[in-house]
C-alpha cells in the first residue's frame, strides 16, 4: 500500500502551513490566558477553505477526501500555534458537518452546509452527558414525537464550540427500551425556545476553544430536523466517530513535526561545556524516540484516512489511530520540555502550553481507555 502524498496534496499541506503561520498565530498566548475564541481566526480558516474541505462544491466546499483533509490539517498544525482554534475547526467539521453531509436530508444540506462552510455558522456536537460520560447508551436526554415535531428534554456537557455555536447536533433517545436502536440524532438551532447554553468552562488546555453545557427544556424540534431515520442515531454516531477518531489527530502530527524540528535546532545551539547537548546520548535518544513516534503516528493517520477515503469501515483502525497518536503526542510534548530543560518550563517558549493542549487528547473523541475497549472487543 502506498500512503505517500501526491504532488497536489503536498502543495495543499505546504499552503496550509504557510496560511496558519501568517494568519492564526497573533496574540495566542494572551488569548490562551483569557480563554478567548478568535472569530477573526475562524473566518480566516473559512476563507482558506478549512471548514469546507470535505464538503462537495455544490454546497460551497472543496469536495476533497479524507487523505486531503489529513494533509491540510497536518500543515495547519505545523504552521499554527492556536491549537484551541484548530480543535474547534476539527470539531465543527468532523462531528457537525459530517453527520449533516452523510445523513441529512437534501433540504437540511442546502440550508445549513453553505453557512457552515463559509464560516457564517458555527456547529457544535452535543452527545456527552454528566452521568454517562463516554457511554452513549446511558444518555438520559429524550425526544418525544408529537405530530410534526419532537419535544427534546435533557442536558449535555463538554460540548465543544457550544458558547459560540449557531446550531447543534444532538443525540437523544426516542425509544429507550430499544437501546442502540432507540437513539436518534437531531439538528437544533440555537434560537430554539427552551435551549440554554451554559457559560464557557475554564480548561487546563485548548483554552481558545470554547466549551460548555447545553440544556433542553421542552424544545420543539421540527420533525424535518431529524438526521437519518428515527432510531438510526447509534449507527450515525459510530460513523461520525470513525471520521473524528481517524482524522482529528492530523493537526497533532504537524505539531509533533514542528516540535521535533525545534528540538533538533535547540540541541545543536544549546551548549554544555564545549559541546552541543545533542552530542549527549540522553538528549540524542529523546530526539530519536520523538522521530519514531512521529513517523509511526503518521503512518497510522494516513492508513485511517485512506480507509475512510475508500468508504470502508474502520472502527478498529481509527480507535487504534486515536489511541496511539494521542499518547505519542503527549509523550513528545513531555520530551520536548525535558530537552529544553528549565527553559521549556517557561511560558515564553510555548512548550508548557503545547503540553497542556496535548493532555486533552487522551479524553476527547473517547478516552484512551475507551479506545482500548473498542480494540480489545474486536480482536478477542
Amino acid at each position: 500500500m502506498d500512503f505517500s502524498l501526491n504532488e497536489n496534496q503536498i502543495d495543499l499541506k505546504k499552503s496550509a502551513a504557510e496560511f496558519a503561520e501568517k494568519k492564526l498565530n497573533d496574540d495566542v498566548e494572551e488569548r490562551d490566558r483569557k480563554s478567548e475564541f478568535s472569530r477573526d481566526g475562524w473566518n480566516a480558516c473559512a476563507d482558506f477553505g478549512l471548514q469546507g474541505i470535505l464538503v462537495p462544491e455544490q454546497f460551497g466546499g472543496m469536495g476533497l477526501n479524507a487523505i486531503d483533509y489529513a494533509a491540510i490539517m497536518e500543515g495547519i498544525g505545523y504552521g499554527g500555534t492556536d491549537n484551541g482554534l484548530i480543535f474547534s475547526v476539527n470539531a465543527h467539521v468532523l462531528v457537525c458537518i459530517i453527520p449533516i453531509l452523510h445523513h441529512g436530508s437534501d433540504a437540511l444540506k442546502e440550508k445549513y452546509l453553505p453557512a457552515l462552510v463559509s464560516g457564517k455558522m458555527i456547529g457544535a456536537n452535543a452527545m456527552t452527558e454528566a452521568d454517562s460520560g463516554s457511554d452513549m447508551f446511558s444518555n438520559s436526554t429524550s425526544a418525544e414525537k408529537k405530530n410534526d415535531y419532537y419535544v427534546l428534554n435533557g442536558s449535555k456537557t463538554f460540548a465543544t464550540n457550544a458558547p459560540v455555536a449557531d446550531t447543534f447536533i444532538v443525540y437523544a433517545a426516542t425509544n429507550k427500551s430499544k437501546g442502540f436502536f432507540g437513539l436518534s440524532c437531531f439538528l437544533v438551532d440555537r434560537e430554539t425556545e427552551g435551549l440554554t447554553v451554559g457559560n464557557n468552562m475554564e480548561k487546563m488546555g485548548l483554552r481558545t476553544s470554547p466549551i460548555s453545557d447545553v440544556a433542553f427544556n421542552n424544545c420543539k424540534i421540527p420533525a424535518t430536523h431529524i438526521l437519518g431515520k428515527e432510531g438510526s442515531g447509534g449507527i450515525m454516531f459510530g460513523d461520525t466517530m470513525e471520521w473524528e477518531r481517524g482524522l482529528i489527530m492530523a493537526s497533532c502530527i504537524g505539531i509533533m513535526e514542528r516540535q521535533l524540528y525545534s528540538c533538533r535546532k535547540y540541541a545543536h545551539v544549546r551548549k554544555l561545556g564545549n559541546q552541543s547537548i545533542g552530542k549527549f546520548q540522553a538528549i540524542a535518544h529523546k530526539i530519536a524516540d520523538m522521530k519514531v513516534r512521529l513517523e509511526t503516528s503518521r503512518l497510522m493517520l494516513y492508513k485511517a484516512a485512506w480507509l475512510k477515503s475508500q468508504k470502508k469501515t474502520a472502527t478498529l483502525e481509527t480507535a487504534a489511530t486515536k489511541l496511539y497518536i494521542s499518547e505519542s503526542y503527549i509523550q513528545n510534548c513531555r520530551e520536548a520540555m525535558k530537552i529544553y530543560g528549565a527553559y521549556g518550563y517557561m511560558v515564553e517558549y510555548g512548550l508548557e502550553r503545547e503540553l497542556r493542549d496535548a493532555l486533552a487528547s487522551q479524553y476527547y473523541s473517547g478516552t484512551s481507555e475507551i479506545q482500548k475497549n473498542i480494540i480489545s472487543s474486536m480482536i478477542l
